[in-house]
């Protein structure tokens, strides 16, 4: 039989995943170009794999490259929704484009996802002059799951390891920048709390499995406390981080502890409370909604475009 609780989660993850998806990019469901290589693997897991669209340039140069993580609240979600229009417009602009799957919530909890995307990055920067790629100009974009991922890789402190046997761990995980669509600068619940101004921290049904929690309680003691703080991209934020660009399909709306949890997950202050951390660094941080329009970019395609085409 079915519980009340797991049915509630049930419901609650549906709401989730429509929340996530209701400011869909232009173009997403547009007949995509076929990749270069299909599913090809970084590990031995069946989610372990990427697509790559290799753009080759008239003057043979090696080109940047724009890798997309897909979002789904770490527990669905695939590589397939890459937006047609953003491999356009990426391979237009002289960029390459990768789109990677990464183990979820169901394979095992938090990091492995994390994990998964550097060690992906990792591998693509292995074969970089094999496919012509420029290593030094690797951005990463995604709304929600995959935004998170991306802010995170923005952040967190290279983790090569030079003296590796493995070649691949010897590559950076660091990169140009990150673009995000309705993303968390955070993940820990008393930031939740804190920047809502809410009594105490309500909880979304994916931070169960995200963190291998069933009760309540257990998300108050010292290994999730410390695992939310390692894998939420904001405590990772130190100067010389690369520019960010950050778009919310909502507004700055009131936030209550009844509030659907696909709205203050997905809510624009998550955005502006990063910004505002960036900016005391002198750091550029771009943040669009509907209150908060840009006149600089626009979206993300072009931020990233010009993030990776400057010369520098």
């Amino acid at each position: 039989m079915v519980s009340i609780r797991n049915l509630q989660r049930a419901i609650v993850a549906v709401a989730f995943c429509l929340a996530a998806q209701q400011f869909p990019l232009s173009g997403q469901n547009a007949d995509k170009p076929n990749p270069t290589f299909s599913d090809f693997p970084y590990g031995s897991h069946e989610r372990q794999v990427f697509d790559l669209w290799v753009t080759e340039t008239p003057d043979s140069k090696p080109t940047p490259l724009a890798i997309y993580i897909h979002g789904g609240g770490f527990r669905s979600g695939d590589k397939s929704s890459i937006n047609a229009s953003s491999i356009d417009q990426f391979r237009k602009a002289g960029i390459s484009v990768a789109a990677i799957n990464y183990r979820l919530s169901d394979t095992g909890p938090m990091p492995i996802m994390l994990e998964d995307a550097a060690r992906c990055l990792q591998t693509i920067r292995s074969r970089a002059a094999e496919w012509s790629i420029d290593p030094e100009r690797i951005a990463c974009y995604g709304g929600s799951a995959g935004a998170g991922i991306s802010l995170w890789l923005a952040f967190h402190d290279d983790l090569v390891d030079p003296n590796s046997p493995d070649p691949i761990a010897r590559q950076s995980t660091r990169i140009l920048a990150a673009a995000t669509r309705n993303g968390q600068s955070t993940y820990d619940l008393k930031d939740y709390a804190r920047w809502f101004g809410l009594d105490k921290y309500i909880i979304h049904e994916a931070f169960y499995p995200m963190y291998d929690v069933e009760a309540d309680i257990e998300f108050e003691s010292p290994r999730v406390t410390k695992l939310m703080e390692e894998v939420s991209a904001m405590p990772h934020l130190s100067s010389g981080d690369p520019p960010v660009f950050m778009l919310y399909g909502r507004g700055n709306v009131p936030v209550g502890p009844k509030t659907n949890p696909g709205i203050w997950v997905h809510h624009v202050l998550l955005g502006l409370k990063l910004q505002s951390a960036m900016a005391e660094m002198n750091l550029e941080c771009i943040v669009q909604s509907p209150d908060h329009p840009d006149n600089n970019y626009g979206s993300m395609e072009r931020f990233l475009i010009e993030k990776l085409t400057e010369v520098r």
